[in-house]
């Protein structure tokens, strides 16, 4: 049996074992929820003090502009927020209000409660206690009853202990004199958030104590993704690809590029193949876009010079790696070249050695996050790109005693090794190989003028996997119609990208790259489901 068959059953398995484990969940948090609605009917003694406290009402969430409408409103209408990330040294003995989610709670006697608050990855600790004015035993009780992920409203003065704080990323704590809950979590969750930020090590190194401590596994991840997002590592993770577009789209406006917007219905494929999202379209065959490669080459055609596009890419391969998906964010350049296909090539060294430099620099405590849970070696790049001919990759394999076919496409297996040997002998992880040959790349290509067997073309690798694929495109009609043609394109469903090249078309070229890919291999996540924020791929299309 194969890998792909044998992964396949198993996830079978794992999705009816995690349907029954969530039918058994539900009937808990219903019971859970019953048992709650009863203890709310206990009446509780008179409190001088229940202004400070207690859940937020409905019309107050309403945005209502009344500051007297509730204990809540009347509050924090003339206070300023605080980012939890913003509680620092340098606050202390100054009252703060910062809102945030029930990380943990402690309850240490019927005086005292800790509450860790977290937001956005950022956590503090919050002492409740009845020494400080304005709290009672009842509001203690309150704090320590709160469920986990539930968002609250905190009111009270920065603290600096003695001792530093475990278990929190800011070493100062709130001494709490108000605490609102604005929205309540279920009392038990599908996962927690605590679990869910474990790394392998902490997990095995537990085990070695004699400790089993839960694992949270990939597809349940994936069922209740907007839980996972908390992870301090998922909210690096999206925050990094975050920076990624910002700086893609800095970096080529400032060299001249205009941002468009293609159409992602088509009527004919964009890249040729089967692996093509079919569909009807007012009672004509049309399919989704599986690059914007044809349209961004028309718009050079009509003299926008240097284009970029960020949008979605559709492919309907069924491809069970760790590193393919059906749809995912494609970013894609086109550009004129003046004299060599290099120039693209030079677009493509420095802006991706711009973005490097970006991330290791803008994206510290991200990066920090990230590499806590899923830890990784910084990527080694040099400031000026490596560049190898693919004859010369084939030969650094063959010295290598690795057999590959001279005019075919490198495999995984091949590419990997490559990029070993490549960090080996240049100590980068981060290189171009241009030089393809024809027969392996797509009908658009431009054939080499010294070698029809070869195009120019490129693709460059990070840490030995593919990231993008680029090469300069052919511009003369006749040329790409027969390049279609043998490619097994039908011509007439691409004719009017065929014709603009008939108006008068410069020689251009350009590239694609994966956006979730960049970043799943710049922190070397192993499985671009990690960077996708709702996956979809061959057996996944909810959430």
């Amino acid at each position: 049996m194969s890998s792909e068959s044998e992964e396949q059953q198993l996830s079978k398995k794992a999705a009816k074992k995690e349907a029954a484990k969530l039918e058994k969940m539900r009937r808990r948090q219903e019971a859970a929820a019953l048992a709650s609605a009863a203890s709310s009917l206990s009446v509780e003694e008179e409190d001088p003090y229940s202004s400070n406290y207690g859940d937020v009402t409905l019309p107050e969430l309403k945005s209502c502009s009344k500051p007297d409408a509730g204990n809540w409103s009347m509050t924090i209408s003339s206070m300023d927020w605080t980012r939890v990330g913003a509680l620092t040294h340098e606050l202390k003995e100054k009252e703060v209000l910062i809102r945030g989610r029930v990380h943990t709670t402690r309850p240490v006697s019927k005086n005292m409660a800790f509450v860790v608050v977290r937001e956005t990855g950022f956590t503090v600790q919050c002492l409740v206690a009845t020494h400080e004015a304005g709290v009672s035993r009842q509001m203690v009780k309150f704090v320590a009853a709160l469920n986990r992920e539930s968002i609250i409203d905190a009111i009270g003065m920065v603290s600096v202990p003695g001792n530093p704080i475990k278990g929190t990323t800011q070493q100062v704590e709130i001494h709490v004199r108000k605490l609102y809950c604005v929205n309540k979590a279920m009392p038990t969750l599908p996962i927690n958030v605590e679990d869910a930020a474990r790394s392998d090590a902490e997990i095995e190194a537990a085990l070695q104590a004699g400790d089993k401590l839960p694992r949270v596994n990939q597809d349940t991840r994936l069922n209740f993704r907007v839980l996972d997002f908390r992870t301090p590592a998922n909210q690096g993770i999206f925050r990094i690809q975050c920076q990624v577009g910002t700086i893609f789209r800095q970096f080529l406006l400032s060299e001249g590029f205009v941002e468009i917007h293609t159409p992602k219905l088509i009527a004919g494929s964009s890249e040729g193949g089967s692996a093509v999202f079919k569909l009807d379209y007012k009672g004509q065959p049309a399919c989704l876009a599986q690059s914007p490669q044809l349209h961004k080459q028309m718009a050079i055609c009509g003299d926008f010079g240097r284009v970029f596009e960020v949008g979605p890419v559709f492919r309907a391969e069924d491809s069970y790696t760790h590193r393919h998906l059906c749809e995912f964010t494609g970013l894609d350049v086109e550009m004129e070249i003046k004299k060599h296909y290099s120039e693209v090539m030079d677009i493509v060294d420095r802006l991706f050695v711009t973005m490097f430099d970006s991330l290791n620099e803008k994206c510290r405590k991200e990066l920090e996050a990230v590499g806590k849970q899923y830890p990784f070696e910084p990527l080694k790049y040099k400031p000026k790109t490596l560049r190898l001919t693919f004859e010369e990759g084939i030969q650094m394999l063959k010295d290598a005693g690795v057999e590959v076919d001279p005019l075919g496409d490198l495999n995984t297996e091949a590419e990997r090794k490559l990029g070993q040997l490549v960090l080996e002998k240049y100590d980068t992880e981060f290189y171009i190989l241009h030089r393809y040959p024809l027969a392996v790349r797509p009908f658009y290509t431009m054939p080499c003028y010294d070698n029809a067997l070869y195009s120019n073309s490129f693709d460059v690798f990070i840490r030995g996997e593919e990231i993008i694929s680029g090469a300069q495109r052919v511009h003369v009609p006749e040329i790409l119609a027969e390049r279609a043609q043998a490619c097994g394109i039908d011509v007439n469903t691409i004719s009017t990208y065929i014709d603009s090249f008939r108006y008068g078309a410069p020689p251009h070229g350009g590239f694609g790259v994966g956006l979730e890919r960049v970043v799943m291999l710049f922190c070397a996540l192993g499985n671009i489901r990690k960077t996708s924020l709702y996956p979809r791929d061959p057996q996944r299309i909810a959430p």
